[in-house]
């Protein structure tokens, strides 16, 4: 059993968390900072690492450790869908291409799987943990700075079987007893520990990749103060962490 291994991976990866916030893509969000074209590509991006990665899931649900946490009220292909007929129209499967960073992403998950499989645990946990812990609040960003109608737009945000903060942060918990009760040793609990500090960096480079059409849909000015901000964070000796740590796009719990 890894024990502790849910503790472990949270304070294992905060710097990681931490770098990943400081993009500019993610200090313009934090801001309110939220434009459609940009926006509807970072879906676009997810939608194939999660394609990739829940199709492994379900390759592996019945393996040993994979299986104990798959959870399928967690899969986010199919709202992934409903928001990109939303953004691009029906044929939107023709208008959507992976970023290179995105192939590099989906490339690794489907590699990986060849040599450590146990390795997805660490790719699900930053991706539907940070879903989970910060999906609500930024729902309500993105449709405060969009105007999207009520029920449009943001379905990557949404859990139809946990709807409200209580039952995420009961199921939290159950995903957290999940990961402490793998039947694994020390070892590969640090393996899936590194795993997952590199499943930030790849969701950094996607959002780092997305900054040119950031800078394209926002004023020079506020796009320019804001990398100026960013470089400063950047070249601190401390990595600055928002006060918006809980309501990231990336960010596990």
């Amino acid at each position: 059993m890894s024990r502790d291994l849910a503790t472990r991976l949270r304070e294992g990866t905060k710097q990681s968390h931490a770098v990943a916030e400081n993009t500019v893509f993610m200090q313009c969000f934090f801001k309110g900072i939220v434009e459609t074209q940009p926006f509807r590509l970072l879906i676009a991006n997810l939608y194939f690492v999660y394609i990739a990665l829940e199709e492994e899931l379900e390759r592996y649900q019945e393996h040993p450790v994979v299986g104990m946490i798959c959870f399928p009220e967690l899969n986010r292909c199919q709202n992934l869908v409903k928001d990109l007929a939303f953004y691009y129209g029906e044929n939107w499967r023709e208008q959507i291409t992976p970023s290179s960073s995105t192939n590099a992403y989906v490339t690794h998950i489907q590699n990986l799987v060849n040599t450590t499989p146990e390795l997805l645990v660490a790719h699900a946990y930053v991706r539907y943990m940070g879903d989970l812990s910060g999906g609500s609040s930024l729902r309500t960003m993105v449709r405060a700075a969009i105007k999207l109608p009520p029920d449009k737009g943001t379905a990557l945000y949404e859990f139809d079987s946990l709807p409200i903060a209580e039952a995420r942060k009961t199921f939290k918990a159950k995903y957290r007893h999940a990961l402490n009760s793998l039947p694994i040793g020390h070892s590969l609990s640090q393996k899936i520990i590194d795993e997952a500090n590199y499943a930030f960096q790849l969701n950094h480079d996607i959002l780092h990749e997305l900054e040119t059409e950031v800078k394209a849909a926002i004023d020079k000015d506020v796009f320019d103060l804001i990398v100026s901000q960013h470089r400063t964070n950047s070249n601190s000796s401390h990595v600055i962490q928002s006060s918006y740590n809980s309501t990231n796009l990336i960010a596990a719990e």
